[in-house]
């Protein structure tokens, strides 16, 4: 069993930044990927970032690609999302998830991971 559990959310002004962590207990990650999705109010949810187990590999929903950045620390068994030059349709609640398969790659469809945290809202306000 995986718990992950997201933290770094939180009230901003647009174009400020802030930096979303993804801690995992109940197994090592170090050989999976991760991802990063999101979801507003009333939409689906959607991808936002993938990394694949050493972080060489990293992959980005277009409307992000040069203003979030996603990392890992495997020993610290954690996940990061930085988040510059927010807008107010970044404004969502933020998931972290475990890929089901073994990390060579990143991962960007929903039905690619088998391990959720509970979410972190993010506020942007204009």
């Amino acid at each position: 069993q995986v718990q992950l559990v997201e933290s770094g959310g939180g009230l901003v002004q647009a174009g400020d930044s802030l930096r979303l962590s993804c801690a995992a207990s109940g197994r090592a990650l170090n050989v999976y990927s991760m991802g990063w999705f999101r979801q507003a109010s009333g939409k689906e949810r959607e991808f936002v970032a993938s990394i694949n187990w050493n972080g060489a590999s990293t992959s980005y929903a277009e409307s992000m690609e040069g203003r979030f950045t996603i990392s890992r620390d495997n020993a610290k068994n954690t996940v990061y999302l930085e988040m510059n030059s927010l807008k107010p349709e970044d404004m969502a609640v933020y998931y972290c998830a475990k890929s089901q398969g073994y990390g060579s790659t990143t991962y960007r469809a929903i039905g690619d991971y088998d391990y959720w945290g509970q979410g972190t809202q993010v506020t942007v306000s204009s």
